[in-house]
């Protein structure tokens, strides 16, 4: 009301129209028939008019509403549950639903953005039933956007007594920006961001370059989601969510290095992510190359400047990855959700299957295979030697021409590597694929009926073979 009066604006308390003060600490001050009647009350029935005036109340016609700042609490670090709580606003989605309702004879406004435009509609008596329908839906939406996101908090601050999948699932998007088309041109698409600040892709900033597109955004996601999986410096490229590359080192401009060098040809037109400050060296390695899109979760000055080189190259600095709520994918009548991949490597639960252990070096690039296999679509093989993906097959409907392109992509780097498979090899004859390459050590879930045949082919070759009982398919 304050800002009202300073705009020089005449503005009345609501208790002039309820007659009644707000109570406990303000949590009850518009729930009151003399606000609700004057929303709800439908101009063309005669007997709500007549009701309205033998009460001693008036009409609303437009209602323009703020909600408390839920979203931006909860965001906020340092914010206690009271504190979030506190910020549930009850009576102004109360007024919302009752304006949207009665949205023929009530306009209802929930973002300051539309003040501009009705005002102009009302000076210019434009204000139509299309108009207050559209506003009315948005006004629904925001609504349930803004219940979805209460609903999702209280379920992750205490999931005691409450099921992993509720009855009722809701999405609650913010719109970032409406994409020029989809996965191909005759599709329309937008990007959508849960929550105030989600992390991730959902509190990027583009610092530079064209207009982010669906693809662009799909592989964005497995890259970045792929490179924080490490500890260490690592760089990755990505081609139709794939790594092309994929690499560890001390510094980030020779992992980048090592992740070029895994397959240069497929490198052209990537999207490349890494985990540590983009520094010049490396953005100058990346700018040698057609490069779609850069993610890192910072950059220097100088790092920009080489960037900036290529106008047209999308620059994104990405806040960490929360994947907190579902991973959810949408289906013709409905979506699946499921939770987050989120498993490491667990060596203490994992098993030796053949006769001779891993080497401490082996397990070291076990691991780092293991991790990015997880990243690579199903049937999914990678070889790994000195932390860099050397090999990668992708996406094929068998595991065996899986790992033969594995093997060929790698050529004679295979040897003295180490093989991930996403999930079991059903027969000997993907891991011998492997094995005659070279790879000295294999990891893979293992329950095969056929496990024996495939230790037997490891055991044969004096290599070893470990067995995580756990896959990581990726569709």
């Amino acid at each position: 009301m304050r800002a009202l009066e300073d705009a020089s604006i005449d503005a009345r308390p609501v208790s002039d129209l309820t007659g009644f003060p707000e109570i406990l600490e303000g949590r009850v001050k518009t729930l009151h028939p003399g606000i609700h009647a004057g929303l709800l009350a439908r101009r063309d029935v005669p007997e709500h008019l007549q009701e309205v005036e033998a009460h001693k109340l008036r009409l609303i016609d437009l209602l323009c509403v703020n909600l408390y700042p839920f979203a931006e609490t909860l965001a906020q670090p340092g914010s206690t549950f009271s504190d979030i709580l506190d910020q549930v606003d009850i009576g102004g989605s109360a007024l919302i639903r009752a304006a949207a309702k009665n949205h023929t004879s009530v306009i209802v406004i929930v973002r300051p953005e539309r003040y501009s435009e009705v005002l102009t509609a009302l000076n210019e008596g434009t204000v139509n039933a299309g108009m207050r329908r559209r506003l009315a839906v948005e006004a629904f939406a925001h609504t349930a956007t803004y219940d979805s996101q209460i609903a999702s908090w209280l379920q992750g601050a205490d999931r005691d007594g409450l099921d992993a999948f509720p009855p009722e699932l809701s999405l609650a998007g913010n719109l970032v920006q409406q994409l020029r088309y989809g996965e191909n041109p005759h599709q329309v698409a937008a990007f959508y961001r849960l929550g105030h600040d989600p992390g991730g892709l959902g509190s990027a900033r583009q610092r530079q370059g064209l207009e982010l597109s669906y693809n662009n955004i799909q592989d964005a996601s497995a890259a970045y989601e792929l490179v924080a999986e490490f500890g260490r410096p690592a760089a990755t490229i990505i081609k139709h969510t794939n790594p092309c590359g994929l690499a560890l080192a001390d510094a980030l401009e020779e992992a980048y290095r090592k992740a070029f060098d895994c397959d240069p040809r497929s490198a052209f037109g990537g999207v490349v992510a890494v985990n540590r400050t983009l520094d010049q060296k490396t953005a100058e390695q990346i700018v040698a190359v057609r490069t779609e899109l850069v993610l890192a979760p910072s950059y220097t000055d100088e790092s920009l400047q080489v960037l900036a080189g290529r106008q047209n190259l999308r620059v994104l600095e990405v806040g960490p990855v929360r994947t907190h709520g579902y991973h959810v994918r949408s289906v013709p009548g409905g979506f699946l959700a499921q939770s987050w991949d989120r498993r490491g490597f667990h060596r203490n639960t994992f098993r030796v299957g053949s006769r001779r252990p891993p080497t401490a070096k082996e397990w070291e690039q076990l691991e780092f295979a293991w991790l990015a296999v997880k990243h690579v679509k199903s049937n999914a093989i990678v070889i790994a030697n000195d932390f860099a993906a050397v090999g990668v097959g992708a996406g094929q409907m068998s595991r065996v021409e899986a790992a033969q392109i594995a093997v060929e992509r790698s050529g004679e780097r295979a040897r003295g590597g180490v093989m991930a498979s996403d999930a079991f090899f059903p027969f000997a004859d993907g891991v011998l694929v492997g094995l005659k390459a070279g790879v000295t050590a294999v990891i893979q879930p293992g329950g095969s009926v056929r496990d024996r045949e495939v230790v037997e082919a490891v055991d044969g070759a004096g290599a070893a073979m470990v067995l995580t009982s756990e896959r990581h398919f990726l569709h």
